[in-house]
């Protein structure tokens, strides 16, 4: 029973966060305007999550799950099935993308636990995507895939950069050209 109370009051903290990301933004996302729109005491929060940072990565954490061509990674991704998934999280869920790539940059440079987050998240990221082209390429070494998706994935963080500053940037064609889907 007090397990399921954890777990309720989290799914409540969680969904204030996301209300709160889409409606006030990063800087008016608080633990306190948390703790007052999912109704819990601050002593709860913290019992629950290390920080603000904390529950913001989680938020979107969980967007990238909705939109991974995969959840779960039970099937084999292909390169553009990844690049497809990274369009639409950036297109469909533009606030938590802007919070991602706002933490990301701004709580990295600060913090080492965040900076240990997003770090293991870009390697998870790069790992998947390599393997993905190793499938498609299995002539590629490991190195030569990795730094290939490297490359693929700093395009593809600087293109988002791009279209959050100028909403009219073709995010999703730039994204699409990089795998030759979409003619220049």
């Amino acid at each position: 029973m007090r397990n399921r109370a954890g777990v309720e009051t989290a799914e409540r903290i969680m969904a204030a966060t996301r209300t709160l990301l889409a409606d006030a933004g990063l800087e008016g996302t608080t633990v306190k305007a948390i703790c007052e729109a999912a109704n819990v005491r601050a002593g709860s929060f913290y019992n629950l999550f290390e920080s603000k940072e904390e529950v913001v990565l989680s938020v979107v954490r969980e967007a990238i799950q909705a939109v991974d061509p995969h959840p779960g990674h039970t099937e084999t991704d292909t390169v553009s099935d990844l690049v497809e998934a990274y369009i639409r999280f950036v297109t469909e869920e533009p606030v938590l993308a802007r919070v991602y790539v706002s933490v990301a940059v701004s709580g990295a440079v600060t913090d080492d636990v965040i900076r240990a987050r997003v770090l293991r998240h870009h390697q998870a990221r790069l790992d998947r995507f390599a393997a993905a082209l190793r499938r498609d390429r299995p002539d590629l070494g490991g190195t030569a895939a990795r730094d290939l998706m490297e490359a693929m994935l700093a395009a593809l963080n600087g293109y988002t950069l791009q279209h959050m500053l100028d909403p009219a940037f073709d995010f999703a064609g730039h994204g699409r050209r990089l795998l030759g889907m979409e003619p220049a």
